[in-house]
């Protein structure tokens, strides 16, 4: 496995920068390698829907957080790279607390960029999400940084 293009410190700069409403969720990367992230949502009360049960809006924000930070794994720093498509199923019932998603690279193209991610409850091992999604990469020529 090849090393990162950006390191956890510089992503979660990048986005302190410019996504500054991720922090309303509270996004914390556990892990980040060329192709792969681990990012946790410590849920609270303010995640939840009626029943106790975390909220599908903050687990696509979640699956889409890791996304990017799975196609900034392999392009580097790259402001303007954006979703194309987000597909969530939904499996099963989180419990509340912490979730937690794995995403992964499918494939890396010049412009785009395949990702799956999975989203667990925290000590579970069957997810209760399943994403795919694209992300846009803008040819080097419109990229503001």
């Amino acid at each position: 496995m090849s090393e990162s293009r950006i390191t956890v410190a510089e992503f979660e700069g990048l986005v302190a920068e410019a996504a500054p409403f991720a922090a309303d969720y509270g996004f914390r990367v556990e892990s980040l390698t060329r192709g792969r992230a681990v990012v946790r949502l410590p849920a609270s009360d303010r995640h939840l829907r009626p029943g106790g049960t975390v909220s599908g809006p903050a687990m696509m924000a979640l699956a889409d957080f890791t996304m990017y930070a799975v196609t900034l794994s392999e392009v580097g720093r790259v402001l303007l790279a954006v979703t194309t498509s987000l597909n969530i199923n939904f499996l099963r019932r989180p419990k509340p607390g912490d979730v937690v998603a794995e995403g992964r690279t499918l494939k890396a193209g010049r412009r785009l960029v395949v990702l799956e991610v999975d989203v667990f409850s925290d000590g579970v091992e069957e997810p209760v999400a399943h994403v795919t999604g694209t992300y846009s990469v803008p040819p080097e020529e419109t990229e503001a940084t």
